[in-house]
Parts: structure tokens; C-alpha cells; sequence
């Protein structure tokens, strides 16, 4: 008997950089990392002014003093008394999510989603078509080999 040769760790590693789904995720990295940075610049420059008309322009100064009220923090960002949650942290990041979350979705996830809708849709018409054409000349076909099978009986029939 002889053993099958297992691949090494390098090679089960190269065939696995090969796929295809990997460079793809690769892409999918790059252009998330750029997009971040207009997502920031949305909460920054558009959703933060909107949120300072109610409150402080930054979210991250909300927060809740949990233990001993107030809360005393100091200038180096040490708490010196009590213990603040910053829940306005937790929701400039939740926004941050949704808002490229919904970008995302509705400029990439849906116009691709529409895209391989309409593809798919007009293959199926094609192939609808193919085949319609396929049995319209099936009949065709069969029409005519009647006709000259008729023809050729009826000339054998006058002789």
C-alpha cells in the first residue's frame, strides 16, 4: 500500500491565499478602511453639529456618574471621584455602525443585489427564447419531412 502524500503547511497555506474569496476580502478590507474615514467625517461634521444643537457638539462628554455624584474627572482624563459610564461613546459608535451600515447597504449590497437580478432575468429570457425557438423549428422541421414523405408516396403512387 502506499500512503497519500499529504501537503505540507505551505502548500494547504498557498492554496488557501489562491482562492478567490480571499483577495476579495483583501479588496473588501482596503476600501472599508478608506471608507471609514467618510463615515467619521459624516458624525463629525454633520451628525455631531446636529446633535450640539441639543447638547455638547462631542459625544463622548455623555455620560452618567454611577457612584458618588457628581463625577469628577480630571483635565488628563483620570477620574477622581466617582464612576462614569460614558454611554455617549457607546452611541457616537453605534451611529458611526448604522450610518455605514444603511451606506453600505443601499449604495452597494442593493444597486449589485438589482444588478444580478436584472442578469439573471434576462438569461432565463434568452433561455425562454432558445427554446422557443428550438421547438418552433422541431415542428418546422418535422412539417417539412411529412410534406416530402407525402410527395415521395404520392409519386410512387402514380407509377
Amino acid at each position: 500500500m502506499t500512503k497519500k502524500k499529504e501537503p505540507t503547511v505551505w502548500q494547504g497555506f498557498k492554496a488557501f491565499l489562491m482562492r478567490g474569496n480571499v483577495i476579495d476580502l483583501a479588496v473588501a478590507v482596503v476600501i472599508g478602511a478608506a471608507f471609514t474615514n467618510i463615515v467619521n467625517s459624516v458624525v463629525k461634521g454633520l451628525i455631531n453639529p446636529l446633535v450640539g444643537a441639543i447638547g455638547t457638539k462631542n459625544l463622548d462628554h455623555y455620560s452618567v456618574c454611577l457612584k458618588d455624584p457628581p463625577c469628577v474627572v480630571n483635565a488628563d482624563g483620570s477620574v477622581k471621584s466617582g464612576v462614569p459610564i460614558m454611554w455617549g461613546s457607546v452611541a457616537g459608535a453605534t451611529l458611526s455602525f448604522v450610518i455605514t451600515a444603511a451606506v453600505v447597504y443601499f449604495l452597494m449590497v442593493l444597486p449589485m443585489a438589482k444588478y444580478l437580478a436584472r442578469q439573471e432575468a434576462r438569461k432565463k429570457a434568452r433561455e425562454g427564447t432558445h427554446e422557443v425557438i428550438e421547438v418552433t423549428e422541431l415542428a418546422v422541421l418535422k412539417e417539412i419531412r411529412d410534406t416530402l414523405v407525402a410527395q415521395r408516396t404520392a409519386g410512387h403512387d402514380e407509377r
